[in-house]
């Protein structure tokens, strides 16, 4: 049986088209690199934000969210736990839907923040095991 909690999931991943990936490295053994080029291929369009870099795979790297030159609908989180309230903060302004921190990342600060301000907010847990497990790989968009 399908919980709700699911369902959810289920749901912000088939109707998410654009991703920010805050954390990105250029380096293909972080899990950052790899679990964002995972979602390139499962067909979304994911856009690296790293203020350190400013190319990631040939597609340039953005400095904030707010440098994204289009609306992101999920951004996914790769920054210790600390930083999440900016990150946060930084979803609220550009309009974000979802904010999801990836396995071992977690704030309840960021989490309220999100709550008040309607985001869904996600903590530790990894997008690319949650799309795998719900079967939604090998979908098209």
């Amino acid at each position: 049986m399908i919980d709700s909690t699911d369902n959810h999931l289920r749901q912000i991943l088939t109707q998410t088209q654009t991703i920010a990936v805050v954390g990105h490295s250029d380096r293909p053994d972080r899990p950052s690199y790899q679990i964002a080029h995972f979602l390139r291929q499962a067909g979304y369009r994911v856009y690296p934000v790293n203020p350190a870099l400013n190319v990631i795979e040939n597609q340039p790297c953005y400095p904030t969210l707010k440098a994204v030159p289009e609306a992101i609908d999920l951004v996914n989180v790769f920054r210790r736990s600390e930083f999440l309230p900016e990150v946060v903060q930084e979803a609220i302004e550009i309009g974000a839907k979802t904010v999801w921190a990836q396995s071992g990342i977690s704030n309840p600060v960021a989490a309220q923040m999100a709550a008040d301000h309607g985001l869904t907010c996600l903590m530790n847990a990894c997008i690319k095991i949650e799309y795998l497990r719900l079967g939604l790989s090998g979908r098209s968009r």
